[in-house]
């Protein structure tokens, strides 16, 4: 893929401009990197150009010094969509990407058309949790820290029919920068939009899985409550839905954009 330099880091990008109105935009979950919208590309493709990215501290991005925010996240996509002349764009992010989703359309509003806030939630674990996590793998690594992923990523049958499927999410997972890893777990652990998110003007679709142990169906109602232009979706997953329930997620984003 492409890289470029944006907010003091080197980012690398797929950008298909289709010639469409409008683009998507998608932001991968802590330790994915943009492979984990494989199963959106050719559908959504069809209707919008996409833009994919490495979260800074994942693939091949780089993995800069200190602790990442939502604020350095959050401007990294502003600045790589600006970049690319892309003034305006659909935001998608699951989990660690919907908190920047959430970000930005409390910061950057203008820029934002409609959001899509998967398997997230404004506040997500506990600071207790995120600093345990962070010790770990500065310590053992990220292969330690792997070994429960799949469990809590995909159902029961979804790691049983397809593992070849898994196995490649969990070794791209262990291929991450371990500092990279850490700085956005950071980000993760000190980003809480609990007070603000009732502000998020712009139409937003909330996606759950019904058997995410991360951020549960609880998480997505009271999202959906909060947020007063949103709906909401449920799917037979857990945190990677969009990985999991590839055909339902592409309908429930095409039903809500177009």
């Amino acid at each position: 893929m492409p890289k470029i330099t944006v907010n003091k880091a080197v980012l690398s990008y797929k950008f298909l401009d289709n010639r469409n109105a409008e683009t998507l935009v998608f932001s991968n979950s802590l330790g994915t990197n943009y492979s984990m919208w494989a199963k959106q590309e050719n559908e959504l493709s069809k209707h919008f150009n996409i833009l994919f990215s490495d979260t800074r501290g994942h693939g091949e991005s780089e993995t800069t010094e200190g602790d990442y925010s939502a604020e350095i996240l959050g401007n990294d996509i502003l600045q790589l969509t600006e970049i690319l002349g892309v003034k305006s764009f659909i935001f998608c992010g699951l989990s660690m990407g919907g908190l920047i989703g959430q970000w930005l359309a409390l910061n950057a509003g203008e820029r934002i058309e409609k959001l899509v806030l998967c398997n997230t939630s404004p506040k997500i674990g506990t600071k207790e949790s995120w600093n345990e996590r962070i010790s770990i793998v500065k310590t053992k690594g990220l292969k330690h820290v792997a070994e429960n992923t799949a469990e809590k990523w995909f159902t029961d049958d979804f790691i049983k029919n397809e593992p070849e499927e898994v196995q490649q999410i969990l070794e791209n997972f262990k291929k991450n920068s371990a500092q990279g890893y850490s700085s956005c777990c950071a980000m993760v652990r000190d980003a809480d939009f609990s007070e603000e998110i009732k502000n998020i003007e712009k139409p937003v679709l909330i996606i759950s899985g019904s058997e995410d142990p991360v951020t549960t169906l609880d998480d997505g109602n009271k999202m959906q409550k909060l947020i007063k232009n949103s709906q909401h979706i449920i799917l037979n997953a857990r945190h990677l839905s969009a990985f999991e329930c590839p055909k339902e997620f592409n309908d429930a984003l095409l039903n809500f954009l177009k």
